[in-house]
């Protein structure tokens, strides 16, 4: 089953490589979406797939590359309907073929 997943992820995961690691272990687990930095020093990812693969990311979210030292790991989950009511923008929700940095 397909699902729908946004992560936010707090600690020292800016100026570490994650971005980039999380996009080779979505990758690895094939799954689509996309990583970005905010300006409060977290990092969200929002990503599409199978649960099973969903939830291997997010294991992986909780510790990161080497260099990362992640505090927290919020994770939202959604369907269809509750993506509309979150408001997440067509931008948002518009993914390639591929896990991207954005």
């Amino acid at each position: 089953m397909q699902r729908l997943a946004q992560l936010k992820i707090c600690g020292r995961v800016q100026g570490v490589f994650y971005r980039q690691s999380t996009k080779r272990e979505a990758h690895r687990l094939g799954l689509r979406g996309w990583v970005r930095n905010h300006t409060d020093g977290s990092v969200e990812v929002l990503v599409s797939g199978p649960e099973p693969a969903i939830t291997a990311l997010i294991g992986w979210c909780e510790h990161g590359p080497p260099a990362a030292k992640v505090d927290t790991v919020e994770v939202k989950w959604f369907d269809g309907k509750d993506a509309e009511s979150e408001k997440l923008s067509e931008y948002e929700l518009k993914f390639s073929d591929k896990f991207e940095i954005r």
